[in-house]
Order: structure tokens, then sequence, then C-alpha cells
């Protein structure tokens, strides 16, 4: 049996120790906030959507960053097997539209008491309000290969950790699970990849994902409050198409938000972009944690970061082509022929929309519809095919749902979540540099890689 700490009391930090204490480790959960799951708590506003039920592919298919790191991860403890976890335990689920699997009572509450009743049942030990300091090490000999010999080196393995208290506490094993850097005031301000770096690790820049974005048209301001659904929105890097999908958009003060608008977010950063519909992958740029002259930089987390040229194109009407939506509106105007124009598409959009997309079809509201040229009636029909935003940034980290970037999978073994560079080390959760679409994508990766980390200490 080996005394194991675990790092953060967030989902794949509660998951980890639960798998631990299951092994029969000796498990001490140190938490700095005042009590665990804080960040489940907000999340799916409140309703916590926990994983999908979708096939295991859609699931694969819906990881943005390093989706095959996470086969051992998935395949060992999979969205299924996350549902009967907190069923068999006295959570009962319900699924929803988009295959978002909630707790029955809509309180992600539930969520969190089911699995601090799991640690308790398995005798985890739990500290709140203790802030981590330092992973601390002891040095080693490993054995190397090299030239058919086999020679000594020198290396570091994990032996404990220091509190922020000065305290140090001992183990064999330490299980980091500190989270990102979305949403800082739930406790996720960075301290984790300040402490993987200390040991060596590499760190791919974070940015803020499935966050809404701010834009350059000032009428998306008049249109505060209003949810368009079934829209189709792509965005453009340049001229290259890094995202398109299907769903629901909101209009805030400072641009869009809503489920297809956080998904964009996850294809949007500097540098370019790999993918199409609804895959991509980017190198990581702009707002990061980088090293620089020795230290780790925290970018700003207030205010938008910025990105130049990119679009997002909006088509209003995507179940019809453009020549279908022409002819739509053939039939409309010649019923309303000697209405004025601004009263004679009441019934294409919502009311609020309808003097938006007049404005922007560049025809005056005062003509009548006779006189309505059919090239104007055809640019009319393209416009709402294609309304364009200029992105002007994101809302960054305080209002990002996730982190992209963290410390490079790279150095972890997928098969252990340990790390390749310190033994005794092992990672888990949205500290590392994974990432996925909105829909409950990213508590399924805390989850399984929590999982695996807890299973796998020795």
């Amino acid at each position: 049996m080996s005394r194991v700490i675990v790092i953060g009391g967030g989902a794949a930090g509660m998951m980890a120790a639960a798998a631990a204490a299951g092994k029969g480790h000796s498990v001490l959960l140190l938490e700095k906030n005042e009590k665990l799951g804080k960040k489940i708590y907000i999340t799916g506003k409140g309703r916590c959507n926990l994983t999908n039920a979708c096939d295991v592919q859609e699931l694969f298919d819906s990881v943005v960053s390093n989706p095959r790191f996470l086969y051992s991860a998935i395949y060992g403890f999979d969205n299924t097997a996350v549902q009967d976890f907190f069923e068999k335990r006295g959570c009962p689920l319900k699924t929803e539209r988009g295959n978002r699997v909630f707790p029955v009572s809509d309180h992600s509450s539930d969520i969190i008491r089911t699995l601090a009743d799991e640690l308790e049942r398995l005798g985890v030990t739990v500290r709140l309000r203790a802030s981590v300091e330092k992973i601390l090490t002891r040095e080693i000999r490993v054995q190397e290969e090299g030239a058919g010999d086999q020679t000594q080196a020198s290396g570091q393995r994990v032996c404990g950790v220091r509190l922020s208290s000065g305290e140090e506490l001992f183990a064999d094993a330490v299980i980091l699970c500190t989270g990102g850097l979305s949403y800082p005031a739930t406790g996720s301000t960075g301290e984790g990849h300040r402490m993987a770096q200390k040991l060596g690790h590499t760190l791919v820049p974070c940015e803020p994902s499935l966050v809404p974005f701010t834009v350059a048209e000032d009428w998306c301001q008049s249109l505060q409050g209003l949810s368009l659904k079934n829209v189709s929105a792509a965005l453009f890097l340049g001229k290259k198409k890094v995202y398109e999908s299907f769903g629901e958009m909101l209009f805030t003060h400072f641009g869009v938000s809503g489920p297809l608008i956080l998904s964009a977010s996850s294809y949007y950063r500097a540098g370019g972009a790999k993918g199409g519909k609804k895959k991509g992958k980017t190198d990581a740029a702009g707002n990061a944690l980088q090293e620089a002259e020795g230290t780790l930089r925290i970018p700003e987390t207030e205010g938008a970061s910025r990105i130049p040229e990119a679009v997002l194109r909006l088509d209003l009407k995507p179940a019809l082509s453009e020549e279908q939506l022409d002819r739509r509106l053939l039939r409309d105007f010649e019923e309303t022929k000697n209405r004025q124009f601004r009263n004679a598409v009441d019934g294409l959009f919502p009311a609020r929309l309808t003097p938006v997309m007049i404005a922007l079809s560049g025809i005056d509201p005062e003509k009548r519809v006779h006189d309505i040229t059919r090239q104007e009636r055809q640019e009319f029909a393209a416009r709402i095919k294609n309304v364009e935003l200029h992105v002007t940034g994101t809302r960054g980290f305080p209002e990002a749902i996730i982190t992209r970037g963290g410390v490079s999978v790279r150095e972890v073994n997928p098969s252990t979540m340990e790390s390749r560079l310190v033994p005794g080390l092992y990672l888990a959760g949205e500290l590392l540099d994974l990432d996925a679409l909105t829909g409950g994508f990213n508590l399924q990766i805390a989850w399984s890689t929590g999982h695996l980390a807890g299973e796998s200490v020795t």
C-alpha cells in the first residue's frame, strides 16, 4: 500500500482520490478552497453536464487537442462507466438534447455530494484550505542504456509536498489535479502549471476556450439577450475555415455567445488552424502561459485577448439553399408587393432582428416591394445566408469554461498518467494540454484521466 497525496479537489482530483483509495492506497486529498468541487458547482449553469451519452468515437471526435492521448484513459473509464459510477452511488441521471447528461435533480451539488460520500466511504482524508506551495522530490539513481551498456544517471522522484504554511507532507506518489486558468475565482490560478514546470515539464501556452466572442459590429448590442436556434456558424482565420457547425447562439452586449459560439472558440487562436467541419487543431499562441527569462508569466485575466482577422459567418436559414431562399422571398414579395420593404419581411426573423437585417440589406426600408429589383432580392438572400461578424477577441479566462494548453502530454505516459520526467508524479484533468467541445466532453476528460491516474499508482 502506498501513501498518495492528491492536489486539487475538483473533478479529476476527487475521482483520482477515489480510484487510488479503491486500490487500497492511503490517500490524502488537499484542496486550497473551503470546499470540494467549487468549479463543478457552477458547471452547466449549476446543473452539471457531467458527460455525454454519445458513442465512444463521437466522444473522441469532440476532443480538440490530443485525442489520441486519451485512448487508454477513456477506454478504461468511458462515458458509460461514468454514468454507472454516479447512478450506483445513488445519484440518478438523465439525458437531454445533444446527449448531454445531467443529474435528475438538476443540482450540481448532488454530483459533488456523491463524490464526497465516496471519498468518506473509502477512507480518504480530505484537508480543506490546504494550499500546496511545492512538490518535493528526492534524488535517485536510474539506469540508462547507451552504446550497448547500462550507465547510472541521477534523477528526481516525488517524495511529498510542502504547504504554503511551511508544513511538509510525505508520500510515495503525488497526483496533480489543480485545473487550468478558467474561472480563476474558483481557484484555478495556475499553481499546478508552476509546480509542473519547476519539475521540468514543458507548458503548451494557455488560452481561454469555450468562451464568448467580442465582435466589432455595434448592432449586436441592440440584440442583447436574443437567442437564435437552428443557425449555422463558420469561423474563418484569414481565408481558412477552421470550424463549422449548427446549433444555438446568443447575442450579448459585447458580441456573441451560446453553445454554437463556445464550440467555435475552441478553434480560435493565432497561427492558423488545421481542420474543417467540427475538427481542428492549431499551434497555441497569443495570450499564454509562457516561461520568460526563467519565470512563469500568466496573462492578465481582465479584458479580451486579441487575435486579428477572424470572421464569424452566420447562416440564418441553413435549411434552405440560397436559390430556395430567393424563391421564398419572391413568393413573399408577390404576396406583399404593395407594402414597404420594412413591413414585408416580418415572418423571416425574430422581431428584434428584422430591423438589423433590413439595415444590412442596403435596401431602402421605405421602398415598395414591387420596386425591389431581382438583384436586390438575390443579394438580400445572400446576406441572410452570410451575416459577417468580425471577431476582435474573447472574454478571457474569467468567462472561459475551460483552458486550452497546459502541461505537454508528450511528457506524460498515456497508459498511466505518470510523468515521464519525474517518477511518482501523476497528472490529470484540465492541467494537461487537453480540451474538447461543449457538451460534457471536458468533464469526461477529467473523470477518465483522474480515474486512470488513481488506478495506476503502485
